[in-house]
């Protein structure tokens, strides 16, 4: 017999929670760069240490190399998204979820289809010169 499930977690129901803010807030500010920016920023500044470092570091690598897509928060992450509006690629805390470590995540519209199977998330615990090389050439990839 199937586990009962209680449905979401705390932290799941907050996400969703905080995804209704965000939606309402883009409505409110608009989609432009600037107020995703802005929102990105905060989400940033908000995280703990380790969460914080990776984040910035990911939202430079972005920047750096696919300058082209857009920043926004997406259910409380720094995500970025393509012309169309759609997220290619987040940043999820491993704060979030209380999970051992943070994901760089990519969606459906990232560009990285390879055959039959291709990678759509890495776990992240260290930004190294390695680590960011690797990112690097994702996201470029991602944001075709």
């Amino acid at each position: 017999m199937a586990e009962k499930t209680a449905g979401l977690s705390k932290e799941e129901r907050d996400a969703v929670k905080q995804r209704a803010v965000e939606l309402r807030a883009e409505e409110k500010a608009g989609k432009t760069r600037a107020a995703g920016e802005k929102a990105v920023r905060e989400a940033i500044a908000a995280l703990p240490d380790d969460d914080r470092v990776l984040a910035e570091g990911i939202d430079r690598i972005v920047g750096e190399v696919a300058p082209q897509l857009v920043p926004k928060t997406w259910y409380g992450f720094p995500a970025y998204t393509d012309a169309a509006g759609k997220v290619v690629v987040f940043f999820k805390a491993a704060s979030k979820f209380t999970t051992r470590y943070a994901t760089l995540g990519f969606e459906e519209a990232a560009r990285l289809d390879d055959g039959d199977m291709w990678v759509t998330s890495f776990a992240l615990e260290k930004l190294t010169p390695k680590t960011e090389k690797t990112i690097a050439e994702y996201i470029r990839k991602a944001a075709g």
